[in-house]
């Protein structure tokens, strides 16, 4: 669409009953998706191929879309960019919901996804949520940039969430603040926003604030000029001067000092630092993203990290679940580990017995992620044949004892679910949350803003 094209939708009579196009190449699928939403009062036009729809969207006016990805003459990617550009929001469905097939349909403008097999119930809300949302707001056609990125592994519903609000935000230049256990894989969400932006071709530059002292960590941010202080024997470019026209990952950023924090809350806010020593403003185009695996809303309760800080970062949050609460993707990051480390020794290990498969499954992982693939690298390792027996496992993976986990992070867990149940039945409204979980409005309007105010439409 060139620039100043402007996008009109047909304005429809109150009793004419909104067209949805189902585009799949399984007959049961077309015909399944068709019934169910005639039985919602809703007129269905289906397709078996891409190129047919196509051919329904130049002669119809379609009001929102249902298509698989992976079709004959026309793949789905196709289809949803014309879908897009004609304004029509569209819900994506497939047999093959990975990272990279996920975050690429959100990036290009799908409303939302859902993968094979799916609950009819739930798709036809998902319709009914996007024909709601289609009379507000307009879908954005967003232009596809840089590589896909293969990162991440996992097909569970929680991931499916995290690759949908990567798909989202990748494309924009907002900050991003993200959450979770160590070990759960920020880095590598933060890598995938990059990767799928339009900054991919810039730098990617990666800051530990826990790893540098934090008498050096103001150097290493913004650098420094010759003379600055003693053994500056010449000017040191900084961090977020390398990130120019990229992003920058701020890891860690819970245990950034206070003094540190004002600085940053500088560059979001104007855009420019000063070396160490230096008194001339630098301007830098970088994008800020943030993670942590502490309670940055706690620390500004107590005093330990700026209030407004926090709210510049937290502009998105993109949550990550432990393993513990996704063990459905277990099998598929046993199999990418096992894959690596054997390409990695030269080893023809191809799988796990049934005995370690299980293990694997019972443990609950407290280092999450990076603990699985650490078990993983070790039984490679040890291994003489072609399969993973439970010999090569450690003891506490065999036989897992119960631990205690800290009071803090289960009461948290527990108010989680507890707002997700009272979400469920009242919706965001602060006041019949507070009043359904018998707590203060304003903490419920904290959380709810905390946790749900970011998830966008779903």
């Amino acid at each position: 669409m060139e620039k100043g094209d402007k996008k009109t939708k047909r304005v429809k009579s109150a009793d004419e009953k909104p067209l949805i196009l189902v585009a799949d190449d399984e007959p049961s699928i077309r015909e399944l998706v068709q019934t169910v939403l005639e039985q919602q009062s809703l007129r269905v036009v289906t397709a078996a191929d891409g190129e047919k729809a196509l051919s329904i969207l130049n002669s119809q006016s379609v009001d929102c879309a249902v298509i698989d990805l992976r079709m004959p003459k026309v793949d789905g990617l196709g289809v949803l960019e014309q879908l897009v550009l004609k304004n029509v929001p569209t819900i994506v469905i497939t047999a093959y919901g990975t990272s990279d097939v996920t975050i690429e349909a959100m990036r290009r403008g799908a409303y939302d996804f859902i993968t094979k097999p799916f609950d009819i119930d739930e798709l036809a809300e998902k319709v009914k949520k996007a024909l709601d949302y289609s009379q507000t707001s307009d879908v954005l056609p967003i232009k596809a940039t840089g590589e896909p990125s293969s990162l991440m592994v996992g097909m569970s519903a929680a991931m499916q969430e995290v690759y949908k609000l990567i798909g989202r935000v990748a494309p924009t230049d907002v900050t991003v603040l993200i959450t979770g256990e160590s070990g759960t894989g920020k880095e590598l969400v933060s890598r995938a926003i990059h990767y799928n932006s339009p900054r991919n071709k810039g730098p990617f530059i990666v800051v530990n604030c826990a790893a540098i002292p934090q008498d050096l960590l103001e150097s290493e941010l913004f650098g420094y000029e010759k003379g600055a202080f003693t053994g500056a024997d010449e000017r040191k470019i900084g961090k977020f001067e390398l990130a120019n026209h990229g992003t920058i990952l701020l890891d860690e950023i819970g245990d950034m000092t206070p003094m540190l924090q004002a600085k940053i809350l500088r560059v979001l806010q104007e855009h420019v630092i000063e070396r160490v020593g230096g008194t001339k403003s630098i301007p830098v185009d970088v994008r800020v993203l943030a993670a942590t695996n502490k309670d940055l809303l706690s620390m500004v309760k107590t005093g330990l990290f700026r209030e407004d800080l926090y709210f510049r970062l937290n502009v998105v949050q993109i949550q990550l679940p432990p393993l513990r609460e996704r063990k459905e993707d277990i099998p598929l990051l046993a199999d990418h580990f096992i894959k690596k480390y054997a390409a990695e020794t030269g080893k023809d290990v191809t799988g796990v017995t049934p005995e370690v498969m299980a293990a694997l499954m019972a443990y609950d992982y407290p280092g999450n992620v990076r603990e699985l693939e650490n078990v993983i690298a070790r039984a490679v390792a040890l291994c003489s044949g072609k399969v993973l027996t439970s010999d090569l496992l450690p003891l506490h993976v065999l036989e897992p004892q119960p631990t205690l986990r800290p009071l803090k992070s289960t009461l948290l867990e527990a108010e989680r679910r507890a707002f997700r149940q009272a979400v469920s039945l009242v919706g965001l409204d602060a006041k019949k949350v507070a009043d359904l979980l018998q707590i203060d409005e304003a903490h419920a309007q904290q959380r709810l803003k905390e946790w749900f105010s970011n998830v966008g439409p779903n």
